[in-house]
């Protein structure tokens, strides 16, 4: 049975996260999907980010866009309060720990003075390196239990759908949210494409799924993804257990878990029949696979030159 590699937020383990040079080397790597974050900014740009305030794990400030910022410095501030102007201005491409037990300052590669991209760069990345035969998996950041900090979850859906079609990669898109607002926006615009209900133990609230009772569904979270709009459901890897694979078949629906970086873990959830893995580290994976007999994804080079 094939087993899917999706590289989380690029390879997050090898190269910076949500980064051009981390996507592009997540592709060269070989994944069959590539997932990343998108949110928005203030003047209504899509971003690459995985927090809705700026991280000082992944981001420095640098200098501030123009003189007298009174905005500036720039980490710590809500994404959608910043011009993408200002948030080109981070360093992305050097992990600054913040507890000493960071688990990837040990193995990512930094790429200094590397930039927040958009997601029309990232799709100019993807096209560059003819990598049509790669999924792209764009997870749009929204959080229901902080509108302060979150983009209107219709507008953010319509503008990743129209940047995806403008690029002709709906086809070989998936749309992911942990808010499930977002699944049935989705599914109203563009029904063909694939949609991932994500969860984890902290977003079994109705606030998060789209105002859906698990109580309602026996507590079954597979059930729930469904009725939702997702076409797969994505949970946290310790909620994936043979029960809930049994109830994802009822449901109809793969399932895909994350964050998978354990070799060990991994082989456990193949094992179970899982569709796909999110990781880290697809060279891990891509390593187990072999061992296992199960043929990796092919590795992309680039076709064209690409800025980063």
């Amino acid at each position: 049975m094939h087993v899917e590699i999706h590289g989380h937020r690029g390879a997050r383990g090898l190269r910076p996260e949500n980064t051009l040079p981390g996507l592009a080397h997540a592709l060269e790597v070989g994944v069959d999907a590539l997932e990343f974050d998108v949110a928005m900014t203030a003047d209504r740009r899509l971003v690459l980010t995985h927090d809705l305030t700026v991280s000082a794990v992944t981001s420095a400030d640098v200098r501030p866009a123009f003189r007298g910022d009174p905005l500036f410095p720039y980490v710590g501030r809500p994404v959608g309060s910043l011009t993408l102007a200002q948030l080109r201005t981070l360093d992305c491409g050097v992990r600054l720990p913040q507890h000493p037990d960071d688990r990837f300052a040990a193995t990512q590669v930094p790429v200094p003075d590397t930039r927040m991209p958009t997601l029309g760069a990232v799709l100019g990345l993807v096209d560059a390196y003819g990598a049509d035969g790669v999924r792209l998996h764009v997870e749009l950041k929204s959080d229901p239990t902080r509108p302060d900090l979150s983009a209107d979850p219709r507008e953010l859906t319509e503008m990743v759908v129209a940047e995806l079609d403008r690029h002709h990669r709906l086809g070989g898109a998936a749309i992911l949210s942990f808010d499930w607002r977002i699944l049935r926006i989705a599914r109203e615009l563009v029904p063909g494409t694939q949609r991932y209900a994500l969860i984890e133990l902290d977003t079994l609230d109705s606030v998060w799924l789209d105002g859906l009772d698990l109580a309602d569904f026996g507590g079954d979270v597979p059930a729930a993804a469904a009725a939702a709009g997702g076409t797969t459901v994505s949970p946290e890897h310790v909620m994936v257990d043979e029960s809930f694979m049994r109830q994802a078949a009822a449901a109809g629906l793969p399932v895909v878990p994350w964050t998978v970086n354990g070799t060990g873990r991994a082989a456990e959830l193949a094992d179970l029949g899982v569709a796909g893995i999110v990781t880290d580290y697809p060279d891990r994976m891509r390593t187990l696979w072999t061992e296992r007999g199960l043929v990796p994804p092919a590795p992309v080079t680039a076709r064209r030159t690409a800025g980063v």
